[in-house]
């Protein structure tokens, strides 16, 4: 479909310029006039040698921080009374990221073609996922549109910083764990053979402390490959049991269960799912399809399945907070405060409070694990490089004083 250049003016008289795929140039005024603008200047473009090569894979993918970014700015077009075409075809010429510049580009075209907004999102689940479409398909419905796409903003913000803290909270033992290990394997493969074949020149009965070193480095260096192997192999064990529905929900169980991992799991759940579900109860998502799509994103197949008895009880004619107290999953105090809010008729406001809340409770959690990692992290290190040197060097004290007595 050949491509035109367009030059119009607004009925408030702003300029406003383009481009647009279209089979002619009557159907590129007809759809200008349909938003609002009057065409000045019609140009067919030239098809060029710009051939955009696209590599399976290697294309840049939709950043939360794009989709924050173009929700708060059509937001604001929105409100300002822009038509929605028009802030599509601005928004998508002015994006960076190619990948989500065409994917804009076809929402527009959807939209021109007849399908509301949140049909043309749906076309692009992996930008656009159920609870963003959810929540514009009520703010198109209710007429709330530029409401609707701020709170969705705000709440993707807030997932964002969320995701952030836990990630922060893991990649400092990780990383010290990582070099710890990256470290001892260097001793052990070419450090302790060298102390070894000095050893042997001395004779006589090594202290069992230093055996037991060399016999490790020896092993290591001997099976090296099947160790990599067996590593590799039980990574991708963990990550094929990890696919199915029963090793998932195994795993997940055994997740909120761990002494300290867990609490902070169960913290995050929490702050998520209230977050989740007050977010689109606000904006007048039917609750049952607000807990629908919260299960589906919850992270966790224990928390999902404790969802999804929540939207059963409900279904019947029941209240949220007696299934999640039964759970097991949910806090009693959460599950309090819900029953508060359902009984005031407030609980998308209790749903906020609680999910505020649980955001410093994240804060509090990542912050004390990390206080509790750094001093049981500085004794695995001292524990095992300190065992590893001291053992090397026993024989040396040992053979000193034989020399002094």
């Amino acid at each position: 479909m050949p491509k035109y250049s367009w030059e119009g003016k607004t009925r408030t008289g702003q300029v406003q310029k383009g481009d647009m795929e279209a089979p002619n140039e009557e159907a590129v005024t007809a759809t200008l006039r349909r938003q609002g603008i009057m065409p000045s200047k019609i140009k067919a473009r030239g098809k060029g040698l710009d051939v955009e090569i696209k590599i399976p894979g290697l294309e840049p993918k939709v950043t939360t921080k794009d989709l924050v970014v173009f929700t708060r700015q059509f937001a604001t077009m929105i409100d300002a009374g822009l038509p929605l075409v028009q802030c599509l075809d601005i928004l998508g010429r002015q994006q960076e990221n190619k990948t989500f510049r065409r994917i804009l580009i076809d929402v527009k075209e959807s939209v021109e073609s007849g399908s509301t907004f949140a049909e043309a999102l749906r076309k692009h689940p992996k930008a656009f996922d159920d609870l963003y479409v959810n929540l514009v398909a009520a703010g198109e419905v209710g007429g709330i549109l530029d409401t609707i796409l701020n709170r969705l903003a705000a709440y993707i913000e807030k997932a964002l910083k969320l995701k952030k803290k836990v990630k922060s909270a893991m990649t400092y033992p990780t990383t010290i764990v990582g070099i710890a290990v990256l470290v001892i394997s260097v001793i052990l493969i070419f450090v302790i053979p060298a102390f070894e074949s000095m050893f042997a020149d001395f004779g006589g009965s090594l202290p069992a402390p230093t055996q037991i070193v060399i016999n490790l480095s020896n092993f290591i260096q001997s099976y090296i490959l099947v160790i990599i192997g067996v590593v590799v192999l039980v990574i991708f064990a963990f990550k094929r049991t990890y696919r199915t529905q029963k090793g998932r929900a195994v795993i997940d169980d055994v997740a909120l269960k761990l002494p300290i991992m867990g609490v902070l799991i169960r913290k995050v759940a929490v702050a998520k799912f209230t977050r989740t579900l007050g977010t689109m109860i606000s904006s007048g998502v039917p609750i049952l399809d607000g807990l629908d799509i919260v299960a589906k994103t919850a992270g966790n197949k224990t928390v999902e399945k404790a969802i999804y008895k929540v939207r059963q009880s409900i279904s019947e004619g029941k209240t949220i907070a007696e299934p999640l107290e039964k759970s097991g999953v949910f806090p009693p105090m959460v599950c309090q405060m819900i029953n508060v809010g359902e009984q005031s008729g407030s609980i998308d406001t209790m749903l906020n409070k609680i999910a505020d809340f649980y955001d410093d409770e994240v804060d509090d959690a990542v912050a004390n694990l990390t206080a509790m990692m750094e001093p049981l992290l500085m004794l695995f290190l001292g524990t095992t490089v300190g065992g590893l040197v001291i053992a090397m060097y026993l024989p040396i004290f040992q053979l000193a004083g034989t020399v002094g007595g």
